[in-house]
């Protein structure tokens, strides 16, 4: 049972570091390794002085929404651990974590939601004067995809965890 916890806990807090970064990194969008976009901004890697030169996206609906989606997947995901952690400590014998584990999964509907957004509305969120066909998804795109089955897969656990002591 420790064994379980623990790997429960280090699944859960892989995931969040995942989301985080997926949701603060700058590479949802690459073109040719000089110029990327993510959620908040759109870099260009400047030779001369060997910095990337960062301006705001340009809002619109659909960036906003998977702004949003990404930024609450994020809050669920910490709700859910920080109640995991008072449940460890305060829950009587044979409780089950169905908060924490409810907080998982909405965590991973947000995450598939915003990156299900991106995919299929790229063109407009990028709206960017290169075009997208010589660019390609960045790592960040792939780490919110793969945050999803994690985060569900940590929700089910920590449904199906009960207390022991």
């Amino acid at each position: 049972m420790p064994y379980l916890l623990m790997f429960v806990m280090l699944l859960h807090l892989i995931t969040l570091a995942m989301l985080f970064i997926a949701t603060m990194e700058k590479s949802w969008w690459v073109w040719d390794g000089l110029e990327n976009s993510d959620l908040w901004y759109n870099c260009m890697f400047d030779n001369s002085s060997g910095t990337w030169l960062c301006a705001s996206s340009k809002e619109n609906e659909w960036l906003q929404a998977v702004q949003v989606l990404m930024v609450l997947a994020v809050v669920f995901s910490s709700i859910s651990f920080l109640v995991f952690l008072g449940q460890l400590f305060t829950m009587s014998k044979g409780g089950l974590f169905y908060f924490t584990g409810l907080c998982q999964i909405f965590a991973a509907l947000m995450a598939f939601s915003a990156a299900l957004i991106y995919t299929l509305h790229r063109e407009k969120i990028l709206q960017h004067n290169k075009d997208l066909i010589t660019g390609h998804y960045g790592y960040c795109f792939i780490l919110a995809w793969v945050c999803v089955p994690l985060l569900l897969c940590s929700g089910v656990l920590y449904i199906h965890l009960r207390k022991k002591e």
